[in-house]
């Protein structure tokens, strides 16, 4: 598989992400699957009308309670990009929990079966109370996660 993208570089001390310019100014590009992980992990797709909101959010009827990136709306495909993992904001430790993260991964990387035509390798377990630690590996690219739950 052939993967460019506008490069997109973590920065585990600030805990953000960014595009990267190269020294002439330019954008790097990307020619891994780590670009589209990160977007995959890192946003927040948007819930579903049956997905029950974490306690402190907007009211439902507010637009920005169901988050969602606007530029879903310009994807040809239809495809929603991010994870619905912020919905486990409240969520309590437990097997249930455990299972929602983990279909919630599948659906963010979802993308990998399209463009490969293999599932990422993903795996989803407590790695002490209330943080979930999530893996995926793409295209021999792995990238590892922490969500808090609760």
């Amino acid at each position: 598989m052939d993967w460019l993208d506008f490069a997109l570089v973590y920065d585990p001390e600030t805990r953000r992400a960014d595009m990267e310019l190269g020294e002439d100014g330019d954008f790097v590009l990307d020619e891994t699957p780590a670009t589209p992980m990160l977007i995959s992990f890192g946003a927040d797709r948007r819930a579903r009308d049956d997905d029950e909101l974490p306690g402190g959010t907007p009211e439902p009827s507010e637009f920005r309670a169901r988050r969602g990136w606007p530029g879903d709306a310009l994807d040809i495909a239809g495809r929603p990009a991010g994870s619905r993992l912020w919905l486990l904001r409240r969520a309590k430790d437990g097997e249930l929990t455990r299972l929602m993260a983990e279909e919630w991964t599948k659906e963010a990387f979802a993308w990998v079966a399209e463009e490969t035509a293999a599932p990422a390798d993903i795996t989803v377990e407590w790695v002490r109370t209330s943080v979930l630690g999530l893996r995926v590996v793409v295209d021999g690219r792995e990238a590892a996660f922490a969500v808090r739950a609760a």
